[in-house]
């Protein structure tokens, strides 16, 4: 169980609480209000598709779920402990690779046509400029 699927496990006991009228008669619809605030955080800080990454965190993707502030907050709220979260899977960055071969796998050669140079006189007349010297 990851930070969020332990977050929305406290809001489901919470709502479920109030269902069950454990709350005294003056409480129940702001707690209710809480719960819907909550799953409003959790809806927008959530995985992205197949990933760690939390959306919510900006464009750029540089946080992961288990790191994000605001559910890390959240869960302060519904009394996290140390020894809850260190109890929760914290995915592993995976190892960078050595990227891309500078080349893809294929080979590019630059070539001449074998009876005549490349000249800039090749230059279709639409892209040369009004200083245009062949």
């Amino acid at each position: 169980m990851d930070l969020h699927a332990w977050i929305t496990q406290q809001v489901d006991h919470v709502e479920r609480m109030i269902d069950e009228g454990e709350f005294p008669p003056s409480q129940p619809e702001g707690v209710r209000l809480r719960c819907e605030a909550d799953r409003r955080i959790l809806n927008r800080h959530k995985a992205w598709p197949d990933s760690d990454w939390c959306d919510g965190c900006g464009p750029d993707l540089d946080t992961r779920l288990s790191d994000c502030p605001e559910l890390l907050d959240l869960a302060h709220a519904h009394g996290i402990t140390d020894d809850i979260l260190a109890s929760l899977d914290r995915p592993t960055p995976p190892e960078p690779d050595d990227g891309l071969p500078a080349d893809f796998g294929y080979t590019m050669h630059i070539t001449q046509h074998p009876t005549r140079p490349i000249t800039t006189s090749d230059v279709p007349a639409a892209l040369r400029g009004p200083r245009w010297k062949p």
